[in-house]
C-alpha cells in the first residue's frame, strides 16, 4: 500500500491495543465534537444575538434531525464493518468495489433525506407540540438544514471507509476547517445580516459541503487498492448484503431511539419555549459528552471487525474491555469538567435566567450520569463488529425506547415536574446496560473461542 496513506492508518491486527485504541478514538471524539459544534454554534449564536424563540427553534430541531437521518447514518456502521472485514481477511482485491457501493448508497441516501425532510418538517414539528411562537423559524431552519443532507451522508459514509483502515485523523482535519467556517458564517449571517435561524441553517449547509469535499478528495486520491473510482460506483450485491445486515439494525435502533427522544422533546415543549431553549443548551453539552463514548464505540466496531475476521479472538476480548473502560471514564471526565464550569458554559448559550434554570436542572439530572451509557453503547458496537447487530438493537429498543415512552406517558404524569421527566435517562441507561452486557457475555462465551 502507498506509504503516505499507510502513515494515516493504524495497524489493528498486531501489537499492543490500548494505545492504538486511544490513538484511533481521540481524533474520532474530536471529529464528532466538531460535527456537533455545527449545531451548538447555531444554538449559541441565536441564543446570544437573536431571541429565545429562535434559540428554541434551532435547538429543539436536533431530535427531529436525528430521527430522520438515524436510519441512514446507521448504515455507515455496516459500511465500516464491510471494509474492516475485507482488511482482516486480506481481501484487498474487493475493497474498491466496497468503496464504490458505499459511496453510491451515501449519495442516494442524502437525496432521499433532502426531499423527505422538506416535506416532513411541518407535520413532524407540529406532532412534537412545538410552541406556536417557535414554529415558523423552526420549519425554516429544518428545511434549510436538509438541503445539506447529501453532504452530511457523504461525509459520514466516507469517514466510515477511512476509519475502517484506522484513519481517524483526516476526517478530523476536514471537520476542523469546516467548523471554523461554520462559526464564522454564523456570526456574519446572524449579527451582520440579521438572518437569525435561517442564517445559521445556511452556515451549516455550507460547512457540511466543505467537509464532504475534503472526504471526496481523500477517497479519490488514495492508493490503487483503496480508492473511489467512477467505474466502481455501482451496487455490489455481496457488499450491500453485509452492509444492510449489520447497518440496517443499527439504523433502525438509532431511528427508533430518536423517536423516543422526540417523545421526550414533546414533553419538554409542554413546559414552554424557555424550557425548550434551556433543554437545548444542556442537550448540546450532553452530545459533547456522548461523543467521548461514541469514539470508543467506533473503535470497538472497527478493531473487533478486523480481528474477528482474522480469528484473533483473544484480541477481541481485550478490545471490548479497553473500549468499555475508556469510553466510560472519558465521558465521566468530560461530564465533570462541564458541571464544574456550568456557569460560564451555560452563559455561552443564553443570559436569560428562565432559560438557564431549565438548563441547570437538565444538566444535573442527565449529564452528571451519562458515563453509564457506555455500558450498552460500547457493548452493542462490539457485538456489531462480531456480526451480531440485531441483538443489541432489540435490547436497546426495549430499554431506551419502549421504557422511555412508558416513562413519559405513565411515570412522568404522576408528578408532572421537569425534574421527574429528566430522571428518564438514568433509569433507561441502567436497564439497557444490564440487558446488553448480559447478552454480550452469553454470545462471547460461545463465539470467542480460540
Amino acid at each position: 500500500m502507498d506509504h503516505n496513506t499507510r502513515s494515516h492508518s493504524i495497524d489493528m491486527l498486531n501489537g499492543p491495543l490500548l494505545g492504538r485504541i486511544i490513538g484511533f478514538a481521540l481524533p474520532l471524539a474530536a471529529s464528532s465534537m466538531l460535527q456537533q459544534l455545527f449545531n451548538t454554534a447555531d444554538v449559541a449564536v441565536v441564543g446570544r444575538f437573536a431571541s429565545p424563540q429562535d434559540m428554541a427553534a434551532v435547538g429543539s430541531n436536533s431530535s427531529v434531525i436525528n430521527l430522520i437521518i438515524s436510519l441512514f447514518v446507521g448504515l455507515s456502521v455496516g459500511a465500516n464493518v464491510v471494509i474492516a472485514r475485507l482488511i482482516g481477511q486480506d481481501r484487498r482485491d474487493r475493497i474498491n468495489a466496497g468503496i464504490g457501493t458505499i459511496c453510491l448508497v451515501a449519495l442516494i441516501s442524502g437525496f432521499i433525506l433532502l426531499f423527505a425532510g422538506m416535506l416532513a418538517a411541518p407535520p413532524i414539528l407540529a406532532a412534537m407540540q412545538t410552541p406556536a411562537d417557535v414554529m415558523g423559524p423552526a420549519v425554516t431552519y429544518l428545511r434549510i438544514y436538509f438541503l445539506g443532507m447529501p453532504f452530511i451522508m457523504f461525509y459520514n459514509f466516507g469517514s466510515a471507509i477511512l476509519r475502517s483502515e484506522g484513519d481517524s485523523r483526516r476526517p478530523l482535519m476536514a471537520l476542523t476547517i469546516a467548523g471554523i467556517i461554520n462559526v464564522a458564517l454564523n456570526l456574519l449571517l446572524v449579527i451582520v445580516f440579521h438572518m437569525e435561524a435561517a442564517g445559521v441553517g445556511i452556515a451549516t449547509v455550507i460547512s457540511n459541503a466543505v467537509s464532504a469535499a475534503f472526504i471526496f478528495r481523500f477517497l479519490t486520491q488514495g492508493p490503487e487498492d483503496f480508492r473511489l473510482r467512477r467505474s466502481c460506483l455501482r451496487l455490489d450485491s455481496a457488499v450491500l448484503k453485509v452492509m444492510l445486515r449489520i447497518g440496517l439494525p443499527a439504523g433502525i435502533q438509532g431511528m427508533i431511539f430518536s423517536l423516543s427522544n422526540a417523545v421526550i422533546q414533546s414533553a419538554v415543549n409542554s413546559f414552554g419555549s424557555y424550557a425548550a431553549a434551556g433543554s437545548a443548551a444542556s442537550q448540546n453539552l450532553e452530545y459533547v459528552c456522548y461523543y467521548a463514548i461514541n469514539a470508543f464505540n467506533q473503535a470497538a466496531t472497527t478493531f473487533t471487525g478486523q480481528n474477528f475476521a482474522a480469528k484473533k479472538y483473544d484480541r477481541c476480548r481485550n478490545i471490548y474491555r479497553d473500549c468499555l473502560l475508556s469510553g466510560a471514564i472519558s465521558c465521566a471526565i468530560v461530564d465533570l469538567i462541564l458541571i464544574l464550569a456550568s456557569g460560564p458554559v451555560l452563559g455561552f448559550f443564553s443570559q436569560d435566567p428562565r432559560v438557564l434554570e431549565f438548563a441547570r436542572i437538565r444538566m444535573f439530572h442527565v449529564l452528571a450520569f451519562q458515563g453509564i451509557a457506555a455500558s450498552y453503547e460500547v457493548t452493542g458496537s462490539t457485538l456489531r463488529g462480531m456480526g451480531w447487530s440485531m441483538t443489541p438493537t432489540v435490547l436497546t429498543i426495549f430499554g431506551c425506547v419502549l421504557f422511555r415512552i412508558f416513562w413519559v406517558y405513565v411515570i412522568f404524569p404522576i408528578q408532572g415536574t421537569y425534574s421527574s421527566l429528566m430522571y428518564i435517562y438514568l433509569a433507561s441507561w441502567i436497564l439497557t446496560g444490564t440487558l446488553v452486557m448480559t447478552a454480550y457475555f452469553i454470545i462471547a462465551r460461545r463465539t470467542l473461542r480460540v
